[in-house]
């Protein structure tokens, strides 16, 4: 955690050890790209791309820098041109692999300051303004409003990284897709150059604060087989649990669930009113509570709903990890919800 209206960090643990980098590589191929272009130049078709690949995280995008810019020569341009001190491309015989670029949590925070403070105006605003609109689904389906985005309120800028968790994406009120490695494909079962390219991986990176004060990197590994859910509620109690200045905390009250595909619904009631699938077993802030429909899930029955604020809809108090069905210590809803 790095203070820019003091210059020092107020968290450091474990600053240099070296992760797979996942979708914050995304960075990097952004940079590269702008190096020595103007937004106001580039064509049509790159500030979709570009888009794509900071908001929604989409991989296509960077597949298509990745293979047109030299793959590894890429991030060998980035470490010297920011120095860089953990960064790596991908170990040998896997340079195909964007997501296998070794990053480091302070590498991360360089990148950032490098953003902010020392690249063009109108680069540092392309990138910044994209990371700022950071859609909660991703392109491949998964919930990337976790750590950073969950714990603090806007303004906020964010880059997440996810791999290997073998898993679908839920998020979004359509079919859920398969799961990938944001590397490109499966993980290998394997380290290299004291990186481990296996074990899930969920990084969430980004500014908290106005006027960017804060510079957060939480780069984490987890046991095999752990869940997304499991993950994203880990990192995400993590985060809350960290001194960022400039951040305030969300009102409400944090609580577990449990299924899987648990349903967000725009009203406490079933029927053609989804927005969104919890994660299986993740931790939601609840603002406020209503009665709704009686829903049953044998053999539970409950017609209390929770409205979850940084969703914007409703879940059924069944799958709130509380044994009573009106939760003791959240208000009821106003009108307005």
């Amino acid at each position: 955690m790095f203070d820019r209206q003091t210059g020092t960090f107020t968290e450091q643990l474990n600053a240099s050890a070296s992760f797979r980098s996942a979708s914050v590589v995304k960075l990097l191929l952004a940079l590269d790209f702008l190096w020595n272009r103007s937004p106001a130049d580039i064509p049509d078709a790159d500030r979709a791309r570009l888009d794509a690949m900071l908001r929604s995280s989409q991989d296509s995008a960077a597949n298509h820098y990745w293979s047109t810019y030299g793959g590894p020569a890429i991030a060998d341009r980035m470490i010297t041109r920011l120095g860089l001190v953990d960064t790596a491309p991908p170990p040998a015989g896997y340079e195909g692999y964007w997501g296998y670029t070794a990053i480091s949590a302070r590498d991360t925070v360089k990148i950032y300051r490098h953003i902010l403070e020392s690249a063009p105006a109108d680069v540092r605003d392309f990138i910044m303004q994209r990371l700022r609109q950071s859609t909660r689904c991703a392109s491949d389906s998964f919930d990337q409003h976790f750590g950073v985005a969950a714990a603090f309120n806007r303004p906020w800028a964010v880059k997440q990284g996810w791999s290997a968790f073998s898993a679908r994406g839920t998020c979004g009120p359509g079919s859920s897709t398969s799961a990938r490695t944001q590397a490109g494909s499966a993980a290998p079962t394997t380290e290299a150059a004291g990186v481990d390219l296996s074990r899930p991986a969920l990084h969430t990176t980004g500014t908290v604060g106005t006027g960017d004060r804060s510079i957060v990197a939480v780069l984490t590994l987890h046991p095999e087989g752990t869940s997304y859910g499991r993950a994203y509620t880990d990192l995400g109690r993590l985060t809350r649990s960290l001194h960022v200045p400039g951040g305030t905390a969300p009102t409400g009250t944090w609580y577990g669930t449990w299924g899987s595909d648990v349903a967000v619904r725009n009203d406490p009631a079933l029927g053609d009113n989804l927005l969104t699938r919890l994660p299986a077993g993740v931790d939601v802030l609840v603002g406020c509570q209503k009665k709704g429909q009686a829903v049953s899930v044998p053999p539970y029955t409950n017609d209390w709903w929770a409205y979850l604020p940084q969703y914007g809809g409703y879940v059924t108090n069944i799958y709130i990890s509380h044994p009573d069905n009106q939760l003791p210590d959240v208000p009821l809803c106003t009108e307005q919800h």
